[in-house]
Order: structure tokens, then sequence, then C-alpha cells
């Protein structure tokens, strides 16, 4: 998954199989929503100016102290959420391009501490970039897209389950996440978080020298999304 080129800015990255194209899969978004809102209910379109998307990556292995942990953000990205008229039931849909991801931006690596405190230098990003982006990692040209959108919503306000599916690297899987919604009916701030493993999406960790140097298969997504009625 994204982790696997995460730490490739630090050593040279493994080799993938070349893999078909991937469609855009939020072009359908905008009209799905617009359909849902004239069934009923009421639509939020969230905004990526007050929203938050973050991914996690650890580094690993025997060398670990010689990497470096990663945080990437989507700055850009479509999402709708919607909330039906007549039951309780909720959806959303949250698509970003990984091509545009920002890499270790160094303000907010200061203001996480710890482990991420670490300041990356302008060419371990560049690298790391290069890598995650390359044909022999990620393969962001041919699968550009991660999505997540939800299948179920159960719970009351302010805390639901959600079913979601999280189609990745031109695979699917799903999983349960928490999420808390506040705002409602005029407003909407939902926060969440959930744990990919790489492994599942068809992706090896990165690993070099024997697994001198590596990243754990799992990242963490976090993120917090702020919306208002779509008119």
């Amino acid at each position: 998954m994204v982790a696997s080129l995460l730490l490739a800015g630090c050593a040279g990255a493994p080799p993938a199989a070349t893999a078909p194209a991937q469609p855009a899969p939020i072009s359908e978004l905008a009209a799905t929503y617009a359909a849902l809102q004239a069934s009923g209910g009421r639509v939020f379109a969230l905004d990526p100016g007050r929203s938050d998307v973050r991914i996690y990556a650890f580094r690993a292995g025997r060398a670990a102290a010689m990497g470096h942990n990663h945080v990437l953000t989507a700055p850009q990205f479509e999402g709708y959420f919607h909330r039906a008229t007549e039951a309780p039931a909720m959806r959303f849909d949250l698509a970003f391009r990984l091509d545009q991801l920002a890499l270790d931006d160094p303000q907010l690596r200061a203001t996480l501490g710890g482990g991420f405190a670490t300041v990356v230098s302008e060419d371990a990003i560049a690298s790391t970039r290069e890598h995650m982006l390359g044909a022999n990692n990620f393969q962001a040209q041919q699968f550009p897209w991660v999505r997540i959108r939800s299948l179920q919503i159960v719970g009351e306000a302010p805390k639901f389950a959600a079913q979601v599916v999280v189609e990745l690297h031109g695979q699917a899987h799903e999983q349960w996440v928490p999420l808390t919604v506040h705002g409602l009916p005029d407003h909407l701030t939902v926060t969440g978080s959930l744990v990919l493993r790489q492994t599942d999406f068809g992706v090896q960790p990165f690993s070099v020298l024997g697994g001198l140097l590596a990243v754990e298969d799992a990242v963490v997504v976090d993120f917090t999304l702020q919306g208002d009625e779509h008119r």
C-alpha cells in the first residue's frame, strides 16, 4: 500500500508487475449524490480546505533508526455525505489521488512530535515521491485513486460504526470503522480512523538488505471531514 513507497527515499525500490490502467472512480460521485438529494434528505459536500486526511507509515527493521516515519496528507479530494429524510440512513464517499498527496510537511511533523519530529530533507522527500509514483512501487499512473465508500452506517449521534470498502491499487476490501459525527442537521464534521495493511492490497512492504531497513505492513489513515449542505 502507500507505506511500501514512503520510505523508498531511503533506498532502492522492489520490483513490481505492471498493471492495467485504472479509471477515475469519482467521475460519477456528483451525479450519484445529486440523485440522492433529489430523492430526499440532505447532501453535504465535504470541503478539502476545512478537512484533514492524513496517512501515517512507520519505519521497521533492525536498522529502523536509519529511516523515517512518514506522514502524507491529501490537500485535494472529492467527498459527499448523505442523510436520508425518512430513515436514519446515511452514506459517504471520499476519493483522492495518490499523485496529489503532500509528503512530510515540516510544520505538520513538528506538531506531531515523537517519532515524527525529525526534519526530512527536500532531497529525501523528492526521492520518496519519485519511488512512490514509479512503476516499481505504487504504480500511481496505473492506480492513481484511493476511494473509501460506506456500505452501511449504524449507531446514533454522535457515535456510529460504518462498514466501508476501500478501493486501492486495483483491489477492494471491506472493514468496519468507528465514526464520530457532529453538527447535523445544519453542518457536518466527521472524524474517524482506519488501519490498512499493504499486503491486503497486493503490495509488498518495502524492505532492503533482508529486512534490515523496512516499513511496517500496517499504516494508519486519520480523517476529519467538514462540509455544508450542498445546494
